[in-house]
């Protein structure tokens, strides 16, 4: 490679220091027979994919967190179960991943190193590869040292059909663990408040944990990991496109007091924090305390919870039932709560 240790302009000509930089790095990093060919493209045999289910779901987020680096995960871990998770609530298995990164003048590759050899540590655990991706540098100050770009693709089975339309009055609400983790640990991260905190982002692969829950409850409602915006906003889009009424139960939400504290401290509202390894499910009252029980056994879901129910009325709302036996309205999202927080 080239005698520098930071990226240049050249590692994205197009060239040898660009090939150079795709060899040592990203085939050194991820190591598959899929990408090691360095087509344009990756090339995937159907008939795998088929044996598996009848329909593909395919998916693609851009992450420019900032910082890269914070507990519980890193922009490159990041990207991977961001992306995995948006599959796995689909009801998908998740199996190719794409990578597009932009890439500040200026970054030292040992950085990038670093963020790979997570990404690959990510997917491996995820049970995913990453097949191809692109890679553009842009002089110093036009982006913030890194940004990547991941797109996945993997195959729904037959039969499982999910859906915000289809919550259903005397559904149930439940969720894999407590709530605000990354939002928190991300603000905590980024040292602008002298908060002395120990939370650690909840940032992890939810694949493996929603095909137990759909194996045994193939009849689960709506699923949806709550990113940003945080359940608040996952749990108005189910109230919109179904109806239907979402009813929480305060006193039933599972929030670390660590995060209880920083959002009392700061008037933030945990409902609306950002979460990287939470789902929220719509499930029929009849199958919730099995399915529950299926959850608190995997890792992900050692700490799921029933938060709620779905009523008819009022119609498309989202309604708190606090601690103090009064009721609010939980409004969508107004605006950015804390931008650049995935």
């Amino acid at each position: 490679m080239t005698n520098s240790e930071t990226i240049i302009l050249a590692h994205g000509s197009g060239g040898k220091a660009m090939r150079e930089l795709i060899e040592q790095v990203f085939l050194q990093g991820y190591g598959n027979d899929l990408l090691a060919t360095l087509e344009d493209q990756a090339r995937l045999d159907l008939a795998p994919l088929l044996a598996q289910g009848d329909r593909l779901a395919m998916t693609t987020d851009a992450y420019v967190v900032d910082p890269l680096y914070f507990p519980g995960g890193d922009i490159g871990k990041l990207a991977v179960t961001g992306t995995v998770n948006d599959l796995a609530v689909g009801g998908a298995t998740p199996h190719y991943l794409s990578c597009s990164m932009i890439i500040e003048e200026g970054l030292e590759l040992a950085e990038l190193r670093r963020v790979v050899a997570s990404m690959a540590e990510a997917a491996n655990a995820a049970g995913v590869q990453i097949v191809t991706g692109d890679t553009k540098v842009v002089p110093r100050g036009s982006a913030d040292k890194l940004f990547i770009t991941t797109t996945g693709i993997g195959v729904i089975p037959t039969g499982i059909s999910l859906g915000a339309h289809r919550a259903r009055p005397g559904d149930v609400i439940l969720v894999n663990g407590p709530i605000g983790d990354h939002g928190a640990a991300i603000l905590a991260a980024r040292g602008e408040l002298a908060l002395d905190s120990t939370i650690a982002s909840d940032c992890q692969p939810l694949n493996t944990l929603v095909q137990s829950m759909l194996k045994q409850c193939p009849d689960i409602r709506c699923l949806r990991d709550a990113t940003r915006g945080g359940i608040a906003s996952v749990l108005n889009e189910f109230a919109q496109a179904s109806a239907c009424a979402m009813r929480l139960d305060e006193a039933s939400l599972p929030i670390r007091e660590t995060v209880r504290g920083m959002c009392e401290i700061l008037g933030l509202d945990p409902l609306y924090l950002a979460n990287e390894g939470k789902l929220v499910a719509i499930v029929p009252a009849s199958q919730a305390e099995d399915l529950l029980a299926v959850m608190r056994n995997h890792p992900a879901g050692s700490q799921a919870a029933c938060i709620g129910k779905v009523t008819a009325q009022p119609a498309a709302t989202v309604i708190l039932h606090t601690a103090f036996g009064g009721e609010r309205i939980i409004d969508p999202l107004p605006g950015e709560q804390l931008p650049r927080i995935c």
